[in-house]
């Protein structure tokens, strides 16, 4: 019985671990809906945070999900419609990563993108969301937003900002944050609208993101799996043989 016990622990064990391997990824993407993603590039979003908005889309675009991209500054439009592979945020990173030095005495400065001279400008973080917000109470699929910004909006847009995040919480549309360096009272702000269910992650750099690309392998889920076949066999050593008599 105590070496059943131990194989029955053993293998809920290797269950367990199955079902939530080790990955760097900062959360998943839903692969059973489609995602929104929401991009900061107004005026606030400075070069300090660009890598990590490169960070956050190669982590985004390394998943088998598949996404819509929302861009906006003081307004908003749709850059990429939802049902788009993720994998198509890609080309997007290399606008946002630095290249390495090549001169002595001349830092490298970030590429220029196709938004910063025609399109970012003030900050409307209400545009973006309720863009977002119509795309998804409109789309086939369930969707969820993913909202990629400093969360320093205008003073002056946000009680219409207000009114848009409790239009998520009314329709039941799931809104997660990742944070570039955002405030503690615009965290707060954003919080305290959305409540517990859309949680503020820190948004990942590109060194960060590089050396995690790749899922580490599963050596926990192995050594489960030596240990329960190693139940299994001594159990089939010390268990009493069947003896077969005919009567």
């Amino acid at each position: 019985m105590a070496l059943a016990a131990a194989a029955f622990g053993l293998g809920l064990a290797f269950l367990l671990a199955s079902r939530h391997p080790h990955t760097r990824a900062f959360f998943a993407l839903p692969t059973h809906a489609d995602t929104v993603v929401v991009l900061d590039l107004s005026a606030s979003i400075s070069n300090d945070t660009f890598s990590r908005i490169g960070g956050t889309l190669a982590t985004l675009s390394s998943s088998p999900a598949h996404v819509g991209l929302v861009v906006f500054s003081d307004q908003a439009y749709e850059a990429l419609p939802p049902g788009t592979p993720a994998a198509d945020l890609a080309p997007l990173v290399p606008y946002f990563t630095l290249p390495p030095q090549r001169q002595p005495g001349f830092a490298p400065v970030f590429p220029p993108n196709p938004w910063q001279n025609t399109f970012s400008g003030g900050t409307r973080i209400s545009a973006g969301m309720e863009l977002a917000h119509e795309i998804a109470v409109t789309t086939p699929r369930p969707a969820t937003v993913v909202l990629v910004s400093d969360l320093d909006d205008d003073p002056g847009d946000v009680p219409r900002l207000a009114s848009v995040l409790l239009a998520f919480r009314r329709d039941h549309v799931p809104v997660r944050i990742v944070g570039l360096d955002p405030s503690p009272s615009d965290s707060e702000f954003f919080q305290k609208l959305l409540g517990p269910s859309a949680p503020i992650t820190q948004a990942p750099t590109l060194d960060q993101v590089a050396p995690h690309a790749r899922t580490p392998f599963p050596w926990t889920l192995l050594a489960l799996l030596v240990a329960v076949t190693s139940v299994i066999g001594v159990r089939a050593l010390w268990a009493p043989r069947l003896e077969w008599s005919m009567q």
